[in-house]
């Protein structure tokens, strides 16, 4: 077998982040496994800098991320087209998508060099944005596509789309079109459901909607969303965000079309396999600190055993 080799990436902005990376690096680098790191990130001896590109991440077993669900979603961006796993620490505040937290960093590190993760498949969407039937951009995400206004004192007038059929006009904020992995991200503060990352589907949420319905839709996974902008509108601007970092301004009439991605985002996860539904569960326990006391669960199976 050849060299191993992982890429670990920090939020720059934070010494402890950087703190952190460095004592991965080095925990790795002693464990026999090379170590890439981002030009003008951080330093640490014996490791290879990269140009944070497209090709950042090629031929490496995992990327490391040390930061918040922001980070993590920078290093998807060069992760995703070289077919790599991300790994998140949570140095942030609530990061729904990182795997660990900081102190558990040794234990995450040894995990990683002993192979003891598995790998998950995470759905992004494709988008693409059209005027008059030219295009004007190209581009992806894992979380989310959001066309909001771009002034604040005003609204942006859209009209709906499902699978080539009109849906409904709507005086709004925005529109998000959501992945299950995006339903616990701006979705979800926009009054969503909470969609388990292993249903296969799309959302589209309405963000304050001046409309009798206006409800939060989950579609299917074969469908594709469009929200188009009314050209005689007296409103505002729009842009189009995907995962809060590619902006596109919209022009008057544009249309933005989300429909399920071709590549998928790969996350490493720290427990067994057939362990995703219940670990997503106490995941949600634990970054919304849900109350759960007093719950018994299948106490009398318990007991029937020791019958």
């Amino acid at each position: 077998m050849g060299q191993r080799t992982v890429l670990v990436t920090a939020h720059t902005g934070r010494e402890n982040a950087l703190r952190s990376a460095r004592f991965v690096a080095e925990r790795l680098t002693a464990a026999g496994i090379a170590v890439r790191t981002l030009t003008g990130e951080f330093g640490s001896p014996g490791t290879e800098q990269v140009p944070p590109d497209a090709d950042a991440a090629q031929g490496a077993e995992l990327v490391i991320v040390l930061g918040g669900d922001g980070s993590l979603l920078r290093a998807a961006e060069f992760s995703r087209p070289a077919g790599v796993p991300l790994i998140g620490v949570n140095l942030g505040h609530v990061g729904f998508l990182a795997e660990a937290e900081p102190d558990g960093l040794a234990d995450t590190v040894d995990r990683v060099v002993a192979r003891e993760y598995v790998v998950e498949e995470r759905m992004t969407i494709d988008v693409t944005v059209l005027s008059n039937g030219a295009l004007l951009a190209s581009t992806w995400a894992l979380n989310e596509a959001t066309v909001e206004k771009a002034a604040r004192e005003r609204m942006v007038e859209v009209i709906t789309e499902v699978d080539g059929r009109p849906l409904s006009r709507w005086g709004c904020d925005g529109v998000v079109c959501s992945t299950p992995t995006g339903s616990t991200a701006y979705a979800f503060s926009a009054g969503g459901p909470v969609v388990w990352p292993e249903v296969e589907a799309l959302l589209m949420v309405p963000i304050s909607a001046h409309a009798l319905f206006a409800p939060p839709m989950v579609v299917s996974p074969r469908s594709v969303l469009a929200v188009e902008l009314i050209v005689a509108s007296e409103t505002s601007g729009a842009v189009l965000w995907c995962d809060g970092r590619r902006k596109v301004d919209l022009p008057p009439g544009a249309r933005v079309e989300v429909r399920r991605g071709v590549l998928p985002v790969l996350l490493a996860r720290l427990q067994a396999p057939g362990a995703r539904g219940g670990s997503f569960t106490d995941r949600l326990v634990v970054k919304f600190g849900l109350p759960v006391a007093g719950w018994r669960g299948r106490t009398w199976e318990d007991a029937g055993e020791h019958a």
